[in-house]
């Protein structure tokens, strides 16, 4: 597991950016932290980095919203985890393919559902900004965790 301090949204959004860079069709992040973490925001960068054609926003009440990019996002929100598990029930897993790059928030609600390879970004305060703590759960996970890390030494977060 890596670490990384984020002092501000802006450094926050930015490194959501060296993320989305490296992401391609079929890889799944989840994003776990309490409210003001900063869930959103690495998404909004995360969707830079992808070239999505509208900025990433809160999907609470929408649940998911898709958005066109270098691949299609599918951007979920599981707070409300029982409408989660009525929209699962009408499909939602089943557009979630190789072609799709799938995010997250409040992931650690609905584990049972998505994919075992995935991308797990813990998000605490921390006196000095917010902490982000980056998990592979998997061999693409694996990849993509390791090219994040020489990408933030070279942007200087780490």
């Amino acid at each position: 597991m890596s670490r990384v301090m984020l002092q501000s949204e802006e450094r926050q959004e930015a490194f959501g950016v060296l993320l989305g860079e490296l992401l391609a069709g079929g890889d799944c992040v989840g994003l776990i932290g309490e409210l003001g973490t900063g869930k959103t925001t690495t998404c909004r960068g995360i969707g830079r980095g992808l070239e999505c054609t509208e900025p990433l926003r809160s999907p609470t009440y929408l649940l998911c919203h898709e958005v066109d990019g270098r691949h299609p996002v599918l951007h979920l929100d599981a707070y409300f985890d029982v409408r989660m598990d009525s929209l699962l029930g009408e499909g939602l897993c089943e557009r979630f393919d190789e072609a799709s790059v799938l995010l997250v928030e409040w992931a650690d609600r609905c584990e049972s559902w998505w994919p075992e390879d995935r991308l797990e970004l813990r998000l605490e305060v921390a006196t000095e900004g917010r902490e982000l703590k980056i998990c592979a759960l998997g061999p693409r996970s694996a990849q993509i965790q390791q090219a994040l890390e020489n990408s933030a030494k070279k942007a200087g977060f780490l």
